[in-house]
């Protein structure tokens, strides 16, 4: 009963967003009818409108599932767009670097990708076990970082001499070694996508060590009563949410992008942490969550061709989502400090068992 009426707030949540966005671009001068059914194009209706979709929806599912993975712990990682372009950077420079046949290239790269990404995110994880860096700081400075690292390799070490120089990117990938062409939607890309979902479900719901991460975040007195060492939780839960936003950028660079590009897809981290949170920080939700924002995502390049609503107004609305969501999720952040500092202050039981 908890949960459906959880859904229930969340959803009326996202309609509100979309009423109050509604409203505002109505009162500043815009069609309502031709934006919502300039969006119902983009996202399903129009010809490749649904494949369109599916493409960004499967790096939003991907890298939800690892802020997934970190808030359920207790640890706000808002750092996905860093982890993201480290893992589409490291994901570049083995493709790039890599003498060997396409499918070596292309694990390799993901390997890559993965290993980037997850070792981003243990830098935060590390200031915040030795130093008692807040991870919402310390996570969102490093975003700034990693923008910086691939406009630097983009537009100098890897730059694609022979391209437009109105853009910094790298030479592209071997068309043996992606994951798909250019519409970024392939069986290879789905089924990676289904099996991080089923990893992610299975290991929360079915393995000891996914129940106490679980626990951390709604108790971590108790895990601690029991012996866990909420630090190592820490160290694992940054390292797979990492590890999930570094596939997820190896994904896109191997797939729809073919090369590295300084700037790509500003967004798209940031939007993953919109929806794990919508999807309240559980795989279903997560996967639906995808499916709408991915599909507000192919709705944004659609618009302009079909109405004079400009691209912002959705923008306006998945502001609004992301303003109601956190004022949500206000009361989870302010609980789970108060929670800390009781744990930090009480004392372990002498006899306690892992």
């Amino acid at each position: 009963m908890r949960d459906f009426s959880a859904i229930g707030r969340s959803a009326l949540m996202v309609l509100s967003a979309f009423f109050l966005g509604s409203l505002i671009i109505f009162a500043s001068g815009y069609d309502i009818v031709a934006l919502w059914t300039g969006t119902l194009q983009g996202a399903i209706t129009a010809p490749g409108a649904l494949q369109n979709t599916i493409r960004w929806t499967i790096p939003l599912i991907v890298a939800g599932l690892g802020v997934l993975v970190s808030f359920r712990a207790g640890f706000f990682n808002v750092g996905a767009q860093g982890q993201i372009y480290i893992g589409a950077l490291c994901s570049a420079i083995v493709g790039l670097a890599v003498n060997a046949p396409g499918p070596v290239v292309t694990t390799l790269s993901v390997l890559a990708g993965m290993a980037g990404g997850a070792i981003w995110a243990l830098i935060a994880a590390v200031l915040k076990v030795v130093f008692g860096t807040d991870e919402v700081l310390s996570t969102l400075m490093l975003n700034f970082i990693a923008v910086l690292l691939v406009q630097y390799v983009a537009g100098g070490p890897l730059r694609d001499k022979a391209g437009s120089s109105a853009v910094a990117s790298t030479t592209a990938i071997a068309a043996d070694a992606r994951l798909s062409n250019g519409l970024g939607t392939s069986p290879t890309l789905i089924a990676i996508t289904v099996v991080v979902i089923g990893i992610v479900w299975a290991w929360l719901s079915s393995t000891r060590s996914g129940l106490t991460t679980d626990l951390l975040g709604r108790n971590p007195v108790v895990v601690r009563w029991q012996g866990a060492s909420c630090n190592r939780l820490a160290f694992s839960c940054f390292g797979a949410a990492g590890a999930a936003a570094g596939l997820a950028g190896a994904m896109d660079l191997l797939g729809p992008a073919g090369r590295l590009v300084a700037g790509f897809s500003p967004e798209l981290g940031f939007t993953a942490v919109l929806v794990a949170l919508v999807g309240l920080l559980r795989v279903p939700g997560v996967i639906a969550a995808g499916l709408l924002f991915g599909g507000l995502q192919a709705a944004l390049q659609y618009l302009p061709a079909v109405t004079t609503v400009p691209r912002s107004a959705l923008d306006l609305i998945q502001g609004l989502i992301a303003v109601l969501i956190t004022l949500k999720f206000r009361k989870i952040v302010l609980r789970k400090k108060q929670e800390t500092a009781t744990a930090k202050n009480d004392k372990v039981p002498e006899k306690a068992h892992v």
